[in-house]
């Protein structure tokens, strides 16, 4: 791809090291672009996007914009300056205020990967849970298969080369994981839009399930031919049967197979996955009825579909204890989540002790839904709370939703519940019960925060 001038056009990420962002600018890479990007700090994605050829700055200044810059595209994350009005909050940064005093097109990434998705025959994934996993499985379906199409995930895929995406630009199918936080799934205009399941969430930003479910609507307002729904989600009925969804073909899904547009049921085929659960059952059937409506052969499906090996932080397993003991991690922060993840490991492990450290994501998630956190756990032969991590919380919610609080909320159904210490306690209480118990536990860290980080002190690679 070349400017006006004949020099190859330059995209500039700033915030590069986000888990979406990053997939935009290896697919502006493969497309024959120039690329690099910034980030506040250093990371194994960034290494990677180094090695493989898009040099990355830490830390933000103006310098790091390069002189031919073509395009800038920016993380939502490197925005921190919330009391701001919006436009000041976006030039606060320096290398996109840098842009545009240059006078360069600036693009948020849901804003830049709208651009990328609209023009093809869009699949997008949305929902409260699952997205990242089916999002997945789809995309290593089309590659499995041979059919071939372009991946952008919320997650890092080991049959992507650990990557966060799959791409081929000039093919015209594209999948993405289209995220409902702060309604930025409202960019996308998809061929075929898939609903995993509609559960409250993101109460930070959502004054409540109405507003929930409205944004939902808008999206398959958005949705150019067909929607796929989970038959059993009573949110997701209702948002399949409101005005905006009333021009699309409707498919749901449940574990006997799927009830198209003219209420035909069709059976879908037993899969022998490779990964633990009713709940991955489930998104691999929403994933085989997506595959099936972009036209990917039907015998092709199944088979590509076993294929798929997990995700990161998806009921990852990431190895042994030097005590012979299996750790796993799983991004789960949701009640709703965590459920059928914990169902899914004692059911594979059922000889073992299971021994979960979870930690809560956001004061105010938790708070919101402290109730159903109390009675989430019932898989768990050992639960251990080290701290709430902290996004984008209020200070009222900080200082009413301890982690003491949450203890003693969880003690009355677990009383052997313990935790409120950090993480580095949480790991030597790990480490103790490893050399106590050797090859009798499994080990699961569970949260979308920093807890996954105990991975590289718990398992030597």
């Amino acid at each position: 791809m070349q400017n006006s001038n004949g020099t190859p056009s330059h995209l500039h990420v700033v915030g590069i090291w986000g888990i979406g962002v990053s997939a935009v600018a290896r697919y502006y890479r493969q497309s024959g672009w120039t690329v690099s990007g910034s980030d506040g700090s250093e990371s194994a994605i960034t290494r990677a996007l180094r090695a493989e050829g898009i040099p990355v700055s830490i830390g933000h200044d103006e310098s790091n914009v390069p002189q031919n810059l073509s395009l800038l595209v920016y993380s939502e994350a490197v925005v921190t300056k919330p009391d701001l009005p919006k436009e000041e909050q976006v030039l606060s940064n320096p290398e996109i205020r840098k842009s545009h005093e240059m006078g360069v097109r600036r693009l948020s990434y849901p804003e830049a990967l709208a651009e990328l998705f609209n023009g093809k025959c869009g699949i997008a994934v949305s929902g409260s849970h699952g997205k990242s996993t089916t999002t997945a499985m789809i995309g290593t379906a089309l590659v499995e298969s041979g059919f071939g199409g372009s991946t952008v995930v919320g997650t890092q895929v080991p049959q992507f080369g650990g990557k966060n995406g799959h791409f081929e630009p000039k093919s015209p199918v594209f999948v993405i994981e289209a995220c409902e936080y702060r309604r930025s799934f409202l960019r996308y205009e998809p061929e075929i839009a898939v609903i995993t399941n509609i559960d409250l969430d993101h109460l930070d930003y959502y004054r409540d399930l109405e507003d929930y479910l409205q944004a939902f609507e808008a999206f398959l307002s958005r949705t150019r031919r067909a929607a796929i729904f989970s038959a059993d989600c009573e949110n997701s009925r209702k948002v399949a049967s409101s005005d905006g969804a009333s021009h699309l073909e409707k498919y749901f899904v449940d574990k006997d197979g799927f009830v198209g547009p003219d209420g035909t049921r069709t059976p879908l085929p037993q899969m022998k996955l490779a990964v633990p659960g009713e709940h991955l059952a489930q998104d691999a059937r929403l994933a085989y009825v997506a595959l099936l409506l972009a036209g990917v052969p039907e015998a092709d499906i199944a088979p590509a579909l076993e294929k798929y090996r997990g995700s990161w932080r998806r009921s990852e397993v990431i190895g042994t204890t030097e005590n012979g003991n299996l750790l796993v991690s799983d991004y789960g922060h949701h009640p709703s989540e965590i459920r059928p993840t914990l169902e899914a490991f004692r059911d594979r492990y059922p000889d073992k002790t299971l021994f979960v450290t979870f930690q809560p994501h956001q004061h105010s998630r938790t708070r919101e839904l402290l109730t159903e956190f109390a009675s989430a756990f019932d898989a768990a032969d050992e639960l251990l709370v080290p701290d709430i991590y902290f996004s984008r919380d209020k200070k009222e919610d900080v200082e009413w939703m301890t982690v003491k609080r949450l203890l003693d909320t969880l003690k009355t159904r677990y009383p052997n519940v313990r935790g409120g210490r950090g993480l580095d306690a949480a790991a030597e209480e790990i480490e103790a019960f490893d050399r106590k118990n050797p090859g009798k536990a499994v080990f699961v860290l569970l949260g979308a925060g920093n807890i996954d980080d105990l991975r590289y002190r718990l398992v030597k690679t």
